[in-house]
């Protein structure tokens, strides 16, 4: 199995910055994507940034031009730099990745979530 583990959630203030990590461990022979969603009280887990190992990003609307995502292919480790963070930015924040087994088979794994509080 992989598992996913995230740190570097917390309280903030609006406008201010937070960068979570996401760190995979187990038999992976590789990630193919990686990305970050989220989950507010009452409301649906939402997209918010996706990587594939290339490089290439994509970004909810919500917070294009203030988070970024990046990753580290050789540690199979994530992170998503989240600037002028907003009260509406409060969620659980949770990383998700598909790739490959070294077996060669498919896996899709959650990390547990860490919760970001933005007050206003």
């Amino acid at each position: 199995q992989v598992q996913l583990v995230e740190s570097g959630g917390g309280l903030v203030q609006a406008g201010g910055s937070l960068r979570l990590s996401c760190a995979a461990s187990g038999s992976i022979f590789s990630i193919n994507l990686m990305g970050w969603y989220r989950q507010a009280p009452g409301k649906q887990r939402e997209l918010v940034a996706t990587i594939t190992s290339g490089g290439s990003t994509n970004y909810a609307d919500a917070v294009k031009g203030r988070f970024t995502i990046s990753r580290d292919n050789a540690k199979n480790a994530g992170n998503l730099q989240m600037n002028s963070l907003k009260p509406e930015d409060t969620a659980v924040y949770y990383c998700k990745a598909n790739g490959y087994y070294n077996n060669g088979q498919l896996f899709s794994s959650w990390g547990q979530g860490t919760q970001v509080t933005v007050s206003s």
